[in-house]
């Protein structure tokens, strides 16, 4: 059977517990944001965060999805950029035993990173840096990466680099795959609405937006920006969070409910919803399934600090999807 492929910014979450706000303070942070930051920062934010405790993962949205899907024991593969260093050789092997195969640019440049301070209050405030991820290039694609699967997942953060994802989607349309995107954020979609409205009409079948994102995109309410959306492709999906999501496809609109969920940490929520639905959608199972597998995934997540299921955990939910 063939899988999924996704492309995006390859990036490690450091997650760092901070014991009080003293820390964001010093740097200046304003708590709950998430700033670009160069070599220098990080780096200085690493020597001040040295003392506190902290959890490496893979991460970036994309490969947080391709880390759920493989979590199904489905053929999986991620295609990024990472660095010579001690944090890219543990992201390539944190994404392997999953079961995702990795195709791998390098880089002379350090692998991206982001250190998730949390702070009592669980708040997270991310500083992050793209280094080797985000100097993908268009020409370091091969082809042959393609061959096994039916559907490439786009990162909406690869946005910034225009020529990588019109050359991926051109790629993929050649191969007859299917194409799905992640909006990935409200002020992303804002500040790129022409040339994102006009790659979704030409290349995209599936989309994954949350209510700010379709927002963004429509300037509509969520049952509204759903039919928009859908107008550019086949499949449109709008998460509403507790409210659960609605998925358009065919002229047909379901309505998938939220799981309940004793909600900590909503990173990766929209990334292991897009797990379930594209697992789904590849096993040919019903519309309503996919989304109920992908809402089992998603309020799974959120009851965990980071965007990660721990293993244990994750066997169980996957197990009770594969009943679904």
């Amino acid at each position: 059977m063939k899988g999924i492929i996704g492309i995006g910014n390859a990036i490690t979450d450091i997650m760092t517990i901070l014991p009080d706000d003293n820390l964001l303070t010093t740097i200046q942070f304003p708590k709950g944001s998430m700033q670009l930051v160069d070599e220098e920062t990080i780096k200085k934010i690493e020597n001040l965060t040295q003392k506190f405790p902290k959890t490496l993962k893979s991460g970036g949205s994309v490969a947080n999805t391709m880390y759920g899907i493989a979590s199904f024991n489905f053929p999986t593969a991620y295609i990024g950029k990472i660095g010579y260093d001690e944090i890219g050789q543990f992201y390539k092997s944190d994404m392997e035993q999953q079961g995702v195969k990795c195709y791998f640019s390098m880089s002379e440049l350090n692998s991206g990173k982001a250190i998730a301070m949390i702070t009592p209050d669980s708040e997270r405030t991310f500083a992050t840096y793209l280094g080797a991820a985000a100097e993908l290039k268009p020409e370091e694609i091969d082809h042959s990466w393609l061959d096994s699967y039916a559907i490439m997942h786009i990162e909406g953060y690869l946005i910034f680099n225009r020529d990588l994802v019109l050359k991926v989607a051109e790629m993929a349309k050649a191969k007859g795959m299917l194409i799905s995107y992640d909006l990935a954020s409200f002020n992303i979609v804002a500040d790129n609405l022409d040339f994102i409205k006009a790659f979704m009409k030409k290349y995209v079948d599936i989309v994954f937006a949350n209510e700010e994102e379709a927002k963004a995109f429509t300037g509509k309410s969520p049952e509204e920006s759903l039919n928009e959306l859908a107008e550019y492709c086949s499949y449109a999906i709008v998460k509403i969070g507790k409210e659960g999501s609605l998925i358009k496809y065919n002229g047909q609109t379901y309505k998938i409910p939220a799981i309940k969920a004793n909600a900590i940490d909503t990173t990766g929520a929209g990334d292991w919803y897009a797990s379930g639905f594209l697992y789904g959608l590849c096993n040919q199972l019903p519309i309503e399934t996919s989304g109920k597998i992908a809402a089992l995934l998603a309020g799974n997540v959120i009851e965990h600090i980071g965007a990660k299921i721990p293993q244990e955990k994750l066997n169980q939910v996957i197990e009770l999807a594969k009943k679904m």
